[in-house]
């Protein structure tokens, strides 16, 4: 980790390394390069290998000592002359190989392998027409990869800064700022937590260096700054503790922690060592007890872990191959296998899409394979009940994509969608009023209900569908009842609404079954003018107060629907629509003259 310890000898474990695409041999230079930290440079140090690994080559070694090391015979190159006039001509001048003897086009880096997968999404594609969207688009690709994520998560945070950046504001603000950087602004856990972090700290503080990428980034800069001089400073301290610290290294033996320490999981999911409860152990989380020291809980565990990582991957795999039957999910996101919490569902304030939901896995022990087939196990099973909770959503959406339904159907299909399933009836008023007869007929058919104040699929406002459906919706649940609920100060975007069951009228949330029974009461008593009775009040449950207000605001504005039932949108007055509607008008009929009788004569 390139600490500058004080070490007189330099013993290799092996002598083969992953270079990013394959596993070869160390070079002698490679070799030399990390022997050499054996009395960094101030006095003569030695190497070796340890038992497992092979010995040393004689005349390999002879090349170190005497730094006798192969030629540098060619260098890598790449086009600096780049042509940002279309996507095309930008990935065109990174393949020019150079002219000159001695050089190599060097192979596909990071930043042409992210360019080249992001031309491939439409958006990107539709967005990157311009020169200067084009140039934005290389720069966001070669944002460096100091966490060493996957290919596809970089390239997600790549499309993100890419889109923000040739956005209304052109900026990252610091709605996108603020909650990475308090995602990483935290300097407790073990070495490999608090590494990961400071990693995604030098990205932020990558984008906090570019003035034209973020707003306030002085700011940034500064707060960036301060975030990874502490949290090198805690690595720091906790890599010495580990590796150098001799006091601690005495007390570790004096505690006589063995490689073969009793440890095990009980049925209930207890995880013992050397008969000390450490921890339990539910689904493929681990929680540890926390002990009476920061030694004693790095030593359990330690040991805690190899106790529970075998257990760990046996479940992962008998939760990859899960029947559906075993998963259930609450409405708050929660994802249950066999009871126990295993995952959390992805949601958004506005809502995920269920059709394609990710889920993040509990824990983080065990191998990664596993834990990525058993994610993908989840996601399945989700998409999967999607289809079955929200079978008519998803009918309908179907119907969409694949062009069955045509029209002003399909533009009412699309807002529902949209929506999650519920829509204010005076939003489609227009549309509504223009449709045909068959149209109507088409759209009762997809299970669409258009009431007097809403228009909604019915069949998604069932328990089952209205809990599944809100698992999706990063929000407060909201209590299921028949009252009228008040508003909250922030208004709930359309796909909570929906997930609920519910109308945002005035400052209050209605059911939407309510507000038709209200008016069905309104009409069937002709004697109250469009009032509720006593006696209609006490079936809603509401106040006279309450239902003044609720009247007041579903009182539909003519301006956002026809004059008359079935007629067609007046234009607005002097807008081109109108001029377009006085050409099409019929001419006047023509006045029938009769043409005088010629006299003839006799």
């Amino acid at each position: 980790m390139g600490l500058n310890m004080d070490v007189d000898h330099v013993a290799f474990a092996g002598l083969r390394k992953f270079d990013g695409r394959r596993t070869r041999w160390l070079h002698a230079h490679e070799i030399g390069q990390i022997a050499g930290r054996a009395g960094r440079h101030l006095r003569d140090g030695t190497f070796g290998v340890t038992a497992e690994a092979e010995d040393l080559d004689v005349d390999l070694v002879e090349q170190v000592v005497e730094h006798r090391f192969d030629p540098v015979e060619a260098a890598e190159w790449r086009n600096a002359r780049l042509d940002f006039d279309t996507l095309p001509d930008l990935l065109r001048s990174l393949t020019v190989t150079p002219q000159r003897s001695g050089l190599s086009l060097t192979a596909e880096a990071l930043d042409e392998t992210l360019l080249r997968r992001l031309i491939k999404d439409e958006e990107i594609a539709r967005i990157g027409r311009s020169r200067g969207a084009v140039m934005r688009l290389w720069e966001a690709c070669q944002l460096p990869d100091f966490q060493k994520t996957t290919l596809d998560e970089h390239a997600r945070l790549a499309k993100d800064v890419f889109q923000a950046l040739t956005g209304k504001r052109g900026r990252l603000t610091d709605d996108w700022m603020a909650p990475r950087f308090a995602f990483v602004d935290r300097d407790d856990g073990q070495i490999d937590q608090l590494s990961a972090r400071l990693s995604a700290v030098r990205t932020l503080s990558y984008i906090a260096n570019r003035p034209d990428w973020v707003h306030d980034a002085q700011g940034w800069r500064e707060r960036t700054r301060a975030l990874e001089d502490r949290l090198s400073d805690v690595l720091h301290e906790r890599l010495t503790a580990r590796f150098v610290d001799r006091r601690t290294t005495a007390l570790m033996r004096a505690l006589n922690v063995r490689e073969d320490a009793f440890a095990g999981v009980a049925e209930d999911g207890e995880v013992t060592v050397e008969g000390q409860v450490v921890g339990q152990l539910e689904g493929v989380r681990f929680q540890l007890e926390k002990g009476s020291s920061a030694l004693e809980d790095r030593t359990l565990r330690q040991a805690a872990v190899r106790a529970v990582t075998p257990e760990i991957a046996r479940r992962l795999g008998r939760l990859g191959a899960e029947d559906d039957d075993a998963f259930a999910v609450l409405p708050d996101g929660a994802v249950l296998w066999r009871g126990v919490l295993t995952a959390q569902v992805q949601a958004t304030p506005q809502g995920a899409d269920p059709f394609a939901p990710s889920v993040r896995l509990l824990g983080d022990l065990g191998p990664t394979p596993a834990r990525e087939r058993a994610q993908r196990r989840i996601e399945a099973w989700l998409a999967a009940e999607a289809g079955r909770a929200l079978r008519d959503l998803r009918r309908l959406r179907q119907a969409v994509e694949s062009g069955a339904l045509k029209g002003l159907p399909r533009g009412i299909a699309f807002r529902l969608i949209e929506a999650g399933g519920l829509i204010d009836r005076r939003d489609v008023e227009r549309d509504l009023a223009a449709l045909s007869q068959a149209e109507r007929r088409t759209l009762r058919s997809f299970a669409v209900r258009v009431g007097v104040h809403s228009v909604w699929l019915p069949g998604l406002q069932k328990p089952r569908p209205r809990q599944f459906a809100q698992a999706f919706v990063a929000a407060p649940l909201i209590a299921a009842t028949p009252d009228l609920i008040p508003a909250p100060v922030e208004p709930p975007s359309a796909r909570l609404l929906s997930a609920h069951g519910l109308r945002l009228i005035d400052r209050w949330l209605a059911p939407v079954e309510r507000l038709e029974t209200m008016a069905e009461l309104r009409v069937a008593d002709a004697t109250t003018r469009g009032r509720l009775s006593d006696q209609a009040l006490a079936e809603l449950g509401w106040s006279a107060d309450q239902a003044r207000q609720i009247i007041a605001a579903l009182k539909t504005d003519r301006a956002r629907r026809p004059d008359k039932p079935g007629a067609a949108p007046r234009p607005v007055k002097d807008s081109p629509f109108a001029a377009l509607a006085a050409l099409t008008e019929a001419p006047p009929p023509r006045a029938n003259r009769r043409r005088p009788r010629r006299k003839t004569a006799c």
